[in-house]
């Protein structure tokens, strides 16, 4: 199932709020639109919401009254910052802005439909490399992963949150194609349930074994012997190699070290930003009380108890295995192993 469609005015969004019991697209017109299904996670993950957010940007660029070019221009801009605004952690959002502003100013000078028409290809381009990229990703990751091995992963880092295929269910997917007989076991990924509801739906629909447990039984599982190795995603990976990724991953990471398993990290290279030295840089977005007091619509917590809600935490470098991209598997030491995949970036 397709998580976006671009059909040449509109933009089709896969509401993943209603996943798993109802499969429905939102049909977005302008990028207001595209906005609000971002910030209320109707599409998620990082490499997702960089090409929605390209594509919001070219929905934008569309509805605009404007015939002077560097008018446009401006305009454009402006609609770039307030997308970038919608998720502050994820990197590949500003990225993929950055890389749609940048075609549009080498398009310069020109009438609107011909500056309109380079972006909504770069937008295309953007989110087909990600489909290829989430592909190499799955080849190099697979060679790390053992036949019949057991895997333990957290949140959804798969097609559901990329252009297709996904990062770390890419490399569970590519290993599951190569023979190797896998099985994995979700984490339910509390307060959203994105392992739960995301994750397991796509293995089930790939035929990939899935167990589901909740946050709180990875530590006795592994103590247990019934994991072999951890594969999670990233939203953003600084260049020292710590990681940003879905509430619950630095805990897994201290588990799996513990325990003595491999910590692998799929993710594209646009998510590493080269631009921080440490984790201490990437902001962290806090989402609203309710996500974690009510469940379903229902509230499960007392009125007047205070809640703290970050939606990601970050992992040391120390406790990564391997950092798995689509230009290759790199390996500590990160600042160095990182800037040299990086060369020509």
């Amino acid at each position: 199932m397709e998580t976006m469609r671009w059909e040449g005015r509109e933009f089709l969004i896969l509401d993943q709020t209603g996943l798993p019991g109802r499969a429905e697209y939102i049909r977005c017109r302008d990028y207001p639109e595209v906005a609000e299904a971002i910030r209320r996670l109707s599409v998620r993950g990082a490499p997702a919401i960089g090409a929605a957010a390209a594509f919001g940007l070219v929905l934008g660029a569309m509805n605009l009254k404007v015939d002077d070019p560097l008018e446009f221009l401006a305009r454009v801009e402006e609609i770039a910052d307030r997308l970038s605004t919608t998720r502050p952690t994820a990197v590949n959002l500003n990225w993929a802005l950055e890389r749609m502003l940048a075609r549009l100013r080498s398009s310069m000078p020109g009438k609107p439909g011909e500056l309109v028409a380079a972006m909504a290809g770069e937008a295309e381009k953007i989110y087909r490399e990600d489909l290829e990229g989430n592909r190499k990703m799955g080849r190099f990751g697979q060679e790390l992963i053992p036949a019949g091995a057991r895997i333990l992963t957290h949140c959804n880092a798969g097609a559901l949150a990329t252009a297709g295929y996904g990062t770390a269910l890419g490399v569970i997917r590519a290993a599951h194609e190569a023979g190797k007989k896998v099985c994995v076991y979700a984490g339910e990924t509390r307060p959203l349930l994105q392992g739960a509801r995301l994750t397991a739906w796509e293995m089930v629909r790939d035929g990939i074994p899935v167990t589901l447990i909740t946050d709180g039984m990875a530590g006795y599982l592994m103590a247990k012997g019934m994991v072999d190795l951890v594969v999670v995603g990233a939203d953003r990976i600084a260049s020292n190699g710590d990681v940003a990724n879905k509430i619950g991953t630095y805990g897994l990471a201290v588990l799996a070290r513990e325990h003595g398993l491999p910590f692998y990290v799929a993710a594209p290279f646009s998510t590493v930003d080269m631009s921080l030295e440490s984790g201490a840089g990437i902001p962290i977005e806090e989402r609203n009380a309710e996500e974690v007091t009510h469940l379903a619509g229902v509230r499960v917590a007392p009125e007047g108890v205070g809640v703290w809600n970050p939606a990601f935490d970050v992992t040391p470098a120390r406790l990564v295995s391997a950092i798995i991209t689509d230009r290759g598997v790199v390996r500590p030491p990160y600042e160095k192993t990182l800037r040299e995949l990086g060369i020509g970036e």
